[in-house]
């Protein structure tokens, strides 16, 4: 029996035993934990920062936001199929995810405080670009748990869930970002809720040990030449990747400049509490239907249908802030998109698990997936501020995201593997 074998019933195994409710809720909420930590900064505190260190700088908010925003993005596309690679190799007795979900978020707890002093540009995207690290370490060891730990009849459900704590932390992060009193105090309060949301998972659940003698020998050859994942060799799992980098970036080009859409096109009276109304409207639907949409898919054991239809319907909403560019019309594009966007991250994310090559490369290889997450937050700023600046504003930019993210939803029906 070879070594590989020895430990297959652990690390490496395909899992067939079904997860708990606790372990579910807890992974849960490590992942919403991140989210916060995320989503403060991305959808109130940076955008506060860039209007404040503007004036003066030579760049308008909006430049400074997106190369601020641009330049995390950048850091979490090397980061997270990185720590993803190590976790695969983490031979330590907490497992080899644990460790990595602790610093992750012990790092970005410690970032968001660094971000709060930050006291021009140059400082401000330090801080988000060491957040982005972070928080990148920790979310690829908590995403790498699934297909380490649920069988694939499972994993809709258990991604419904984690969908739900996703939009819980951009609606938390938001809300603390809000309610806190200020630059610094937002940042604190999402500083200290991403720390103390991993806390339940890494003290109640033991995570897989990988044995040394299972680990691949090292050398940075081998090491940086797994990155590299071949379309041609793995056709499903490049168009699956395709598919979500596609919808992300239409959902991206709709967020990243919110906050200056209701107070510069629509004019409202409020424009913080009027994201946070379109996150809460927008997280209320999405909840109705991510678990509902990933439940469903385990039972019928498709994939691909639930993930272009949510993909059709959010086009149509993205559309819609085109055409109907008002308070009402913002309220019920974000309804809808709700709705398309919880079946399609939970259903989404079973798709992606459902496609990986290897056991013993699940963090990089989700990692490599999760890149799909992180690289239109880079070309969503590219494609935006021209966009907006000089080539027909918001409704240009809204119609260009909706053709995105139909492009995205058709591409799903290439994936030949799964159902």
């Amino acid at each position: 029996m070879t070594s590989l074998e020895r430990a297959a019933p652990a690390a490496l195994a395909e899992p067939v035993t079904p997860v708990g409710r606790g372990w579910t809720a807890s992974l849960a909420l490590a992942n919403g934990a991140i989210w916060v930590g995320w989503y403060g900064p991305l959808q109130i505190l940076l955008a506060s920062q860039a209007k404040d260190f503007a004036p003066g700088s030579g760049m308008s908010k909006e430049t400074m936001l997106a190369w601020v925003t641009g330049a995390g993005a950048a850091v979490s596309l090397a980061a997270n199929p990185f720590f993803g690679a190590l976790s695969d190799r983490t031979t330590s007795r907490r497992g080899r995810r644990t460790p990595w979900i602790v610093a992750g978020a012990a790092g970005g707890a410690l970032s968001l405080l660094l971000l709060a002093g930050a006291g021009g540009v140059w400082t401000m995207a330090a801080g988000w670009c060491l957040v982005q690290l972070t928080l990148n370490a920790a979310f690829a060891a908590v995403t790498a748990a699934v297909p380490d730990r649920v069988p694939r009849l499972q994993r809709g459900s258990v991604g419904g869930w984690l969908g739900a704590a996703q939009i819980l932390g951009v609606v938390g992060g938001t809300g603390l970002a809000t309610v806190a009193g200020g630059v610094g105090a937002g940042y604190a309060a999402c500083a200290v809720f991403t720390v103390v949301g991993v806390v339940p998972y890494v003290v109640r659940y033991e995570d897989l040990r990988l044995a040394p003698a299972d680990r691949p020998p090292w050398s940075w050859r081998s090491f940086l030449a797994g990155f590299r994942l071949s379309p041609r060799r793995y056709p499903d799992l490049g168009w699956a990747w395709l598919t979500r980098f596609l919808i992300n970036l239409s959902n991206a080009l709709v967020l990243l400049y919110l906050l200056y859409y209701l107070r510069d096109r629509l004019h409202y009276g409020d424009p913080d509490r009027g994201v946070l109304v379109l996150t809460a409207v927008n997280g209320v639907t999405l909840l109705a239907t991510v678990v509902v949409g990933g439940v469903w898919s385990d039972r019928t054991g498709r994939r691909k249908p639930f993930v272009i239809w949510s993909g059709v319907l959010m086009a149509a909403a993205t559309a819609a802030l085109a055409g109907w560019q008002t308070w009402p019309g913002a309220v019920v594009a974000a309804a809808v998109l709700g709705v398309g966007f919880g079946v399609f991250t939970s259903v989404d994310f079973a798709l992606m698990t459902d496609v990986l090559p290897k056991a013993l490369d699940r963090g990089k290889d989700l990692g490599v997936i999760n890149v799909a997450n992180a690289l239109p937050q880079v070309a969503a700023p590219a494609l935006a501020a021209p966009i907006v600046t000089y080539l027909g504003g918001y409704r240009v930019l809204y119609l260009v995201a909706a053709v995105i993210g139909l492009a995205g939803a058709v591409l799903v029906g290439r994936i030949r593997g799964v159902e």
